[in-house]
């Protein structure tokens, strides 16, 4: 596993706690959502990620790969670029930018909440930071990581 941490830039506030990423944390994708849920992280769904940047100031959010390829850039316009691909989980917390850079045609991934918790999404409109500064203190750390069911940020 690796970390990454990255600082609030003044438009995306990002999170004192890192990002968690997971090369390789599932051989067989057809079993994370079921991995996911037993680590109590809930309100899935299957999707693509945004080509923008974006973040969750209520949620923190786990994303799984669950086939193709993609580079996604973390912590906003100077973050760091990741190249994912299937059987990958990236674990971002409340706050952290994300944006799809490039993606293979058969792209998907997994979205999930700790204890299935209700997500916003915001960007770089005006107002947003301001309101994410006061929101993000409030989301609570999981009891578990959504990859391995351990502490996770503690």
């Amino acid at each position: 596993m690796q970390k990454f941490h990255f600082q609030d830039d003044g438009i995306y506030p990002n999170n004192k706690l890192p990002v968690l990423y997971y090369k390789k944390a599932f051989d067989q994708t057809d079993t994370m959502l079921e991995v996911f849920h037993a680590n109590s992280w809930r309100n899935s769904w299957v999707n693509g990620i945004f080509p923008y940047h974006h973040y969750h100031s209520t949620a923190h959010e786990v994303l799984g790969v669950l086939q193709g390829h993609a580079t996604v850039q973390l912590g906003g316009p100077d973050g760091v670029q990741l190249n994912i691909s299937r059987g990958d989980v990236i674990v971002l917390p409340a706050g952290t930018a994300h944006k799809r850079m490039q993606q293979s045609d058969d792209f998907e991934v997994l979205g999930a909440y700790p204890d299935g918790m209700s997500f916003d999404t915001k960007t770089d409109k005006p107002g947003e930071y301001e309101q994410a500064l006061q929101q993000i203190p409030n989301v609570p750390i999981p009891k578990q990581d959504p990859v391995t069911g351990d502490s996770i940020w503690h």
